[in-house]
């Protein structure tokens, strides 16, 4: 189902498996909002630098338009969806970077890499961040396909996406979303359970 022309397209096994992730880590990202361990610009900055690698189209107009409201520059918005990283403040820097790793390796980073995002951040504030990662792959993912096809009757489809593609990840979707989330909700369900068996 995959055009080579360009960034892969996601799978429907892999679009399973990060929308499962999303769902999962979503807990984790309230919790660091929460804390206040990630601002709306440093969430924004991540969106993009993941948005730029999968280059879904509708994720970059929607989050410029969210980094403008968050007071992010122009500037800094078109360098970020260009792949260039100068305008990202320091303290910034390794996350930026472990979520365009994160990307550009389909959602499996090295584990030295995710060592060194909690060495810098710490475990809470490094979870919120991956937890803001997978979401917007999660955006990208389905992003891609149903743009493409809306874009098709006016003949702007993404020329990496056939029909069939488009109507599978469309239709997979549908699936594909309560499915993940009954999924997690028993995998925290069980967890609970194993870890009040042993307290």
């Amino acid at each position: 189902m995959q055009i080579e022309s360009g960034r892969k397209l996601y799978s429907l096994k892999e679009s399973y498996h990060i929308t499962y992730l999303a769902f999962y880590s979503m807990p984790d990202l309230k919790n660091a909002r929460k804390q206040g361990h990630i601002s709306h610009q440093f969430f924004e900055r991540i969106m993009l630098a993941v948005t730029e690698v999968n280059g879904c189209l509708i994720c970059s107009y929607a989050h410029t338009k969210m980094a403008l409201e968050a007071g992010m520059s122009p500037v800094e918005i078109q360098n970020m969806l260009s792949g260039e990283m100068s305008n990202v403040p320091a303290e910034e820097l390794t996350a930026i970077m472990f979520a365009q790793h994160y990307a550009e390796t389909r959602g499996n980073p090295s584990f030295i890499a995710w060592e060194q995002l909690v060495e810098v951040y710490g475990k809470l504030k490094a979870l919120g961040i991956l937890g803001s990662i997978r979401i917007i792959m999660l955006g990208n993912a389905y992003g891609i396909p149903w743009s493409s096809f809306f874009n098709r009757f006016k003949g702007k489809q993404d020329k990496r996406c056939r029909l069939s593609y488009e109507l599978s990840m469309i239709l997979s979707s549908i699936l594909f979303v309560p499915l993940a989330l009954i999924n997690v909700l028993l995998k925290r369900v069980i967890s609970k359970k194993r870890s009040d068996a042993y307290s």
